[in-house]
């Protein structure tokens, strides 16, 4: 090798023809790896304008990179260009994220696409096995949740009772016995004809009362339903009275023992019967006379049970008096003092009847000033003899 001012000759291996081949290269401070700078750049420079010229046909495009072959890219309607990504690079990059110009290395076109690499697509791929997994483990849930549901409901739920069973069967023979005796008046459904009024919704207070009392059934229509002796035995008038409060509900039968009568007050009683039922029924139970055929019934024979049912539902022309009005413990009170007048003994001897002052002065009255006016008129027809 010989060394020059300018140029030096280099020997390069024989070429083609057999004959030896001259490379003159540059000496001026530049060596093989600036001149494969150099190149680079240019090609760069190149696929760079490329690029830019396909770039308005395709603004955004997705890069399909395989982990095997990173050189080819894919564009949409664009010619494929060669980008080259480092190791370093890749490691980085991130399935299903934006990659941009300014993000690449400078060797390669600036474009923007999204990074699509085998993993992406495989977690692509993987999206409706791990939905499907989930919609399972819901429905299992909800599978679960429902028969642990039922099991407690089996266990807390109060079960049928002998008692449920016997107010069942009691409904069937009432209204065995309804259809039997009181659906010609007052319907098959219980909701009236013209000849009765509908029996939905008055209880059972009112059925035990009417029927317990003999005015019902109705022998024959009248002014006003007397008393009598009941068609019903007491098992047959609860079954009648179970029956009719299934029907829309309504006052329920009361309940009163001998000892509530023993506990009432009966100063309380008596007030409260002086100031609401003595104006018809009289001061001593003995019931009066009423206007157009009516009357107050004698209480004489009514049971506590009768006496606040009526209380209650208001027969015939009697009002209802409510538990606004009369609180039960009054009610009570009322049905202690009727008996306790009823069944006391009179200390002045006969009661007459109980009907009070005024039927007791008048037969003062006609005996006691009778008798005296007979004895004067004896003694005086004596003396004219």
């Amino acid at each position: 090798m010989t060394a020059s001012s300018g140029n030096e000759n280099i020997a390069a291996p024989p070429g083609p023809a057999g004959g030896a081949a001259e490379v003159t290269a540059p000496t001026d401070r530049t060596d093989a790896a600036e001149v494969s700078d150099v190149a680079e750049a240019a090609e760069a420079s190149e696929v760079r304008a490329a690029a830019e010229a396909a770039a308005p046909a395709a603004d955004l495009v997705e890069l399909k990179l395989d982990e095997d072959d990173l050189d080819d890219i894919e564009l949409d309607e664009v010619d494929p260009v060669d980008v080259e990504l480092g190791d370093a690079e890749l490691e980085d990059a991130e399935p299903g994220k934006r990659v941009d110009a300014a993000d690449t290395p400078a060797s390669t076109p600036r474009l923007r696409g999204r990074l699509v690499t085998r993993d992406s697509q495989k977690s692509r791929s993987s999206r409706p096995a791990s939905a499907r997994r989930r919609r399972r483990s819901s429905a299992l849930v909800l599978t679960l949740a429902l028969m642990a549901t039922g099991a407690l409901w089996s266990v807390l739920a109060p079960s049928g009772s002998a008692t449920d069973t016997a107010d069942n069967a009691a409904v069937r023979q009432g209204r065995a016995l309804y259809l039997q005796g009181c659906s010609t008046c007052h319907g098959l459904n219980a909701a009236g004809t013209v000849s009765g009024p509908s029996l939905i919704g008055v209880g059972a207070a009112a059925v035990d009362f009417q029927v317990s009392t003999g005015r019902m059934p109705l022998a024959h229509p009248g002014a006003q339903a007397e008393r009598k002796d009941p068609s019903y035995s007491e098992t047959q008038i609860d079954q009648l009275a179970a029956y009719i409060q299934t029907l829309g509900g309504g006052i329920t039968k009361p309940e009163i023992s001998k000892q509530d009568l023993a506990d009432a007050d009966l100063t309380y009683g008596g007030e409260l019967y002086r100031a609401n039922c003595a104006q018809c029924h009289q001061a001593a139970g003995q019931g009066a006379p009423l206007t157009y055929g009516k009357y107050a019934p004698a209480l004489t024979n009514a049971t506590p049970e009768q006496i606040i049912e009526a209380m209650r539902v208001g027969p015939e022309s009697m009002p209802v008096f409510g538990s606004g009005q009369i609180d039960d413990e009054g009610a009570k009170a009322i049905a202690a003092y009727v008996l306790m007048n009823r069944e006391t003994p009179g200390p002045g001897g006969n009661k007459l009847g109980g009907y009070g002052p005024v039927p007791e002065g008048l037969l003062a009255w006609l005996v006691g000033i009778g008798g005296l006016l007979g004895v004067c008129l004896w003694i005086g027809a004596r003396q004219k003899v």
